[in-house]
């Protein structure tokens, strides 16, 4: 059986609910990622920040990223999947969710994230094209 832990590309890091969005998208560069879990004080999933959030949420209504927070970007229930949970778990959160990452979690810790690269690394072209089609379907949530 594939696990989420299997796929995942690990590394993956926090930012802090309290950090500001200019300095989430300098991470971001570092890193080279679109996106990056955000973390309460107790380094539990608060929220997904994604490069999107910052220019559409942020950048284009007029607010100041060094104003702004991740915490202040954080809506709704943030998903994750465990790390040994089966790709079809994770294919279907993210399918039921539309959500292009997915952050994976071990023992209560980040310890990895699964993006659509790791997919097209580790599935079939059937189940790639599958779940393109339910994630970019432009009904229900926004995607992250």
């Amino acid at each position: 059986m594939t696990t989420a832990g299997d796929i995942m590309h690990r590394g993956a890091q926090w930012i802090p609910a309290r950090e500001t969005l200019d300095r989430a998208a300098q991470l971001m560069r570092e890193l080279n990622v679109g996106a990056l879990p955000i973390s309460d004080e107790n380094e539990r999933l608060c929220g997904i920040l994604t490069d999107r959030d910052i220019v559409v949420g942020c950048v284009a209504v007029g607010r100041d990223p060094a104003q702004v927070t991740a915490g202040d970007m954080a809506h709704g229930t943030p998903r994750w999947v465990d790390a040994g949970a089966d790709v079809g778990e994770v294919l279907r959160e993210m399918k039921d969710h539309q959500i292009r990452r997915l952050p994976v979690i071990e023992n209560k810790r980040l310890v990895g994230m699964i993006s659509e690269a790791d997919l097209a690394r580790h599935l079939t072209d059937d189940q790639i094209a599958a779940w393109a089609e339910s994630v970019y379907a432009r009904s229900g949530p926004t995607p992250a």
